[in-house]
């Protein structure tokens, strides 16, 4: 129970750092749902897979609730998933909305320096 309780935890983390800057859920609901929805079927899928194969074995703990979802795929795995395809998006959205903000702030740059060029240069300072 404690594994899934801090699952939660920081599930309910990375929410919040959505909501404040409006990375994935907040920015673009509808979409974000279709991306967490294909990522958790292929996440899914591969852990199946792998089970089938016998590279993945789960082992009791009593750190976790013991509620299976199918054979060696317990409940906690479903949320991890949610969690690190959720982390994901959250990085990469908020990597894009840093670069766009930083390119944004170098044009304005650019721009003032350049309406002081021209100022200077039409109160006939040189550089």
């Amino acid at each position: 129970m404690i594994y899934l309780g801090t699952l939660l935890f920081v599930i309910g983390c990375m929410a919040l750092l959505d909501w404040r800057h409006r990375l994935f859920f907040f920015r673009r609901p509808v979409a974000a749902t279709a991306v967490m929805v294909a990522g958790m079927i292929y996440f899914l899928g591969w852990d199946l897979w792998a089970i089938d194969l016998g590279i993945f074995l789960h082992r009791d703990s009593e750190l976790m609730t013991g509620i299976m979802l199918a054979p060696e795929l317990p409940l906690e795995e479903a949320f991890f998933l949610f969690f690190l395809s959720y982390l994901t998006m959250v990085l990469f959205t908020g990597l894009v909305q840093l670069l766009t903000w930083r390119a944004g702030r170098r044009g304005r740059t650019d721009t003032s320096a350049e309406r002081r060029a021209r100022s200077e240069q039409s109160n006939g300072v040189s550089a």
